[in-house]
């Protein structure tokens, strides 16, 4: 089996894929991964999706709503950063916007001069740090080899720093089977009540929800569509009951339901 997902070689996302596939191909954002699943080219994508500390990856959920494709797992892995540089005398930091918000606190505490340049992915940075000795990098220690020193290790705002990923594969591969359940509703209506009216259709049954989020449906402004992720499988009566109402109560809009799949821990 291949996977992509986002590169270069080193990242978080590439960690997690190594769980999902021996062959593991890169793209620079989730959208090429979620649209190179789509089309056949690759058999998976692993896509981050929500991290501990800075909450949803929104170009994820804007991507999976956007293609069709299924979700086949979660892989959740610990986030462990460091600060990367040619030696102390560095004038910025670089890496992936989200690993910068994570330790925000850390660099304002530490370095509170240092500019901070975002790009693609944590790896990118350690790259610039390789590239540029004026330039640190955030990334898993690991990432350092032999050019480049670990000035401070765990250095995350919070320890307990981790992101959810998500295996997303061709719409064919979608599966009833697993703990968890993700789909995406768009009303296509606004009323008072509407939300109360969906999240009724989960609570009545006793079905607990692990994430909702409401995500701008680019049709006009004002107009929302929602990403719930479900703690229970189709396969299950009472799912599969909360989704016919679901689609009911959207009968103006659409429900993508993205499949149901099960958890795995990724420690390394």
């Amino acid at each position: 089996m291949n996977a992509v997902t986002l590169g270069p070689a080193g990242t978080y996302s590439h960690r997690a894929a190594r769980a999902v596939a021996a062959e593991v191909s890169f793209r620079e954002s989730v959208t090429a991964i979620v649209d190179a699943v789509a089309s056949g080219e690759f058999e998976r994508g692993v896509v981050p999706i929500e991290n501990s500390i800075e909450g949803s990856v929104t170009e994820s959920l804007d991507a999976l709503a956007d293609y069709d494709v299924a979700v086949t797992r979660e892989v959740v892995t610990p986030i462990r950063h460091a600060l990367l540089a040619q030696d102390e005398e560095f004038e910025a930091v670089a890496s992936h916007s989200q690993a910068l918000a994570q330790c925000r606190n850390w660099l304002e505490a530490n370095y509170p001069d240092a500019g901070l340049e975002a790009v693609a992915s944590t790896a990118r940075g350690v790259e610039r740090a390789r590239e540029d000795a004026r330039v640190a990098g955030i990334g898993h220690p690991d990432n350092a080899g032999d050019d480049l020193e670990i000035l401070a290790a765990d250095i995350q705002d919070r320890t307990s720093n981790a992101t959810r990923f998500l295996v997303v594969a061709p719409e064919s591969a979608r599966s009833d089977a697993g703990g968890k359940t993700t789909l995406i509703v768009y009303p296509n209506a606004n009323y008072p009540g509407l939300l109360l009216e969906l999240l009724e259709a989960f609570a009545d049954r006793n079905l607990n929800l692990s994430r909702i989020e409401s995500r701008p449906s680019g049709e006009r402004l004002g107009d929302y569509l929602f990403h719930f992720d479900v703690d229970a499988g189709l396969y299950e009566d009472h799912m599969a009951a909360a989704v016919r109402d679901i689609e009911a109560i959207a009968d103006k809009g659409w429900v993508k339901v993205l499949g149901s799949y099960d958890t795995e821990h990724v420690l390394d």
